[in-house]
């Protein structure tokens, strides 16, 4: 018989680090939660961190079944934080039935992570038009040729759609934005900055909003808890 040479799997439980980067005490935090979360979003970019504005958005039906997936955060302002996607997909028709979402930042590199909890709402047309108008032109056609979340033969049907539409709209010319894609808003009712200590004794900071719709550039409308680890 012979011996098997394939290498033996990693065991999840041995795959520990020490979280040793930094602490998280009240005084180091800023009055408000976005000039807090601008901090350290500007220390993920400056870090070479791949994609810090990726946040994985959890969802629920009205039925209470959850779903995840990655999001690129497009937007962050006294509102909420923004981001786009077909609203035929199955994010937006479970944030149409149940507008209570999650999302987070996983700073995993730098030991940190912002937990965001809320409620999604649709943004106006005309702010879908401007980011829309930014965006690659290919990126651009790629929001007409997928049909997001729906079940497909393969990729090459995908492909063709991408190359008709390539065809009917050359790089240059203009591509009307389709009226199933747009932006969701999240709003948020509490933001939550972690940080990874020795241990496990982690720092975790919340600002939880005095009231519904305080907008996160406004101190006064904001407390801080600090949460057990």
């Amino acid at each position: 018989m012979s011996s098997s040479t394939e290498p033996a799997s990693p065991s999840a439980p041995s795959l520990r680090i020490s979280y040793l980067l930094g602490t998280l005490d009240e005084a180091d935090l800023r009055l408000s939660p976005l000039e807090q979360f601008r901090a350290w979003f500007t220390a993920a970019v400056d870090s070479g961190l791949q994609e810090p504005n990726a946040m994985v958005l959890a969802t629920v039906t009205a039925a209470g079944q959850p779903s995840t997936r990655t999001v690129l955060l497009k937007d962050a302002d006294p509102r909420g934080f923004v981001f786009y996607t077909n609203l035929t997909s199955r994010k937006s028709r479970e944030m149409a039935a149940n507008p209570g979402v999650s999302a987070t930042f996983p700073w995993l590199a730098l030991h940190r992570q912002v937990v965001i909890v809320g409620r999604a709402e649709l943004i106006g047309r005309d702010e879908v038009a401007e980011y829309f108008r930014s965006r690659p032109h290919g990126s651009q056609l790629g929001a007409w040729a997928s049909e997001q979340s729906t079940v497909i033969d393969g990729r090459s049907g995908l492909e063709d759609r991408q190359a008709r539409l390539q065809e009917q709209y050359p790089e240059g010319s203009e591509v009307p934005i389709p009226a199933f894609w747009g932006g969701w808003l999240i709003r948020p009712e509490t933001v939550e900055f972690w940080q990874g200590r020795e241990s496990r004794l982690h720092d975790r900071l919340q600002f939880r909003a005095r009231r519904v719709g305080a907008a996160l550039d406004d101190a006064a409308a904001w407390t801080v808890e600090r949460l057990s680890p």
